[in-house]
């Protein structure tokens, strides 16, 4: 069985395995001033876990953290995926999450995104490359995506535009998967990936 994990309102992901800097203290920050107007809401950083290479091993089979980093997305009622630009994209650790992780627990789930680069070089980049990723498992992502820059800190610390950018994401992303809840409709129709799903067997009756 993978470990428990609380469900949460938003959880933040934060695919970067480099020491805590800029991204982690504005999406940091950002949390908790979520908690401070009703919205529950964490992270988990990947940097801070031991998540095993998408080999095909079952995470119940791996000694490290795979199964707590599946768990944590299962159990969160909607998502922001956070990374800095590597190579023009997203960070091959988060990609690595992907890749381990089942349709099912991002399936007609409400993601937003946020990315971070040293200039406007990339902005695209890591954006287009969520957004494909995540049609694959039938996602809801928010429609616009924020992305920082170099410019949106002085000294580390996040400036009033990097504040509010990330403020309205997380509540619109809160406020879409609140209305989106209980609308049965919401996973149709299932992404292609869907087929590989194998059904359950029918529990036994007496």
């Amino acid at each position: 069985m993978p470990p428990e994990t609380d469900p949460v309102d938003l959880r933040v992901v934060l695919g970067s395995t480099t020491p805590p800097g800029r991204l982690h203290r504005a999406v940091d920050g950002a949390i908790e001033r979520a908690t401070e107007r009703g919205t529950s809401a964490d992270l988990f950083d990947l940097g801070a876990h031991t998540i095993g290479f998408a080999d095909g091993t079952p995470a119940a089979d791996l000694d490290d953290d795979t199964a707590t980093a599946i768990a944590a997305v299962e159990s969160a009622k909607a998502l922001i995926f956070a990374t800095p630009v590597y190579r023009g994209s997203l960070t091959g650790s988060l990609k690595n999450l992907f890749d381990l992780t089942p349709v099912p627990a991002l399936q007609g789930k409400v993601v937003g995104l946020v990315a971070m680069g040293a200039s406007d070089h990339h902005y695209l980049g890591p954006e287009r490359h969520l957004r494909d990723i995540l049609a694959f498992f039938g996602a809801v992502v928010m429609p616009v995506a924020v992305y920082l820059n170099g410019g949106d800190f002085t000294d580390g610390v996040p400036g009033e535009r990097a504040a509010t950018l990330l403020d309205q994401l997380f509540a619109g992303t809160a406020a879409a998967a609140e209305a989106l809840a209980g609308v049965a409709a919401i996973g149709e129709p299932s992404p292609l990936a869907a087929k590989a799903i194998k059904p359950r067997p029918a529990a036994a009756t007496s």
